[in-house]
């Protein structure tokens, strides 16, 4: 199986805590598979309509295992509230 150079997954409609974990190991295991040095993965999250602030973990976790491939993550359809979220955290430039 080659590797692809470029990606893209969604984030389900509801990341709250109690999914935090299971969502962050199973996209980034699918993304460090798919994605290739040099390619660039898209994480969607658009779908996004009931989340906490651990959804931003998991985007960051998504981060780790994209960059730690050699490749770039493109997160798309962020809600505002999570942009603002990432705002306060300080975490806003790791998103895009």
């Amino acid at each position: 199986m080659t590797a692809a150079t470029h990606t893209s997954v969604a984030l389900p409609a509801k990341l709250m805590q109690a999914q935090a974990q299971t969502v962050a190991d199973e996209l980034s295991s699918l993304l460090s598979a798919c994605v290739s040095e040099g390619g660039e993965a898209v994480l969607d999250a658009s779908a996004l309509v009931q989340f906490d602030s651990s959804a931003l973990a998991v985007i960051l976790a998504c981060r780790r295992a994209v960059l730690a491939r050699g490749a770039q993550l493109r997160v798309t359809g962020l809600p505002e509230r999570a942009q603002a979220l990432a705002t306060v955290y300080g975490l806003s430039d790791l998103l895009h």
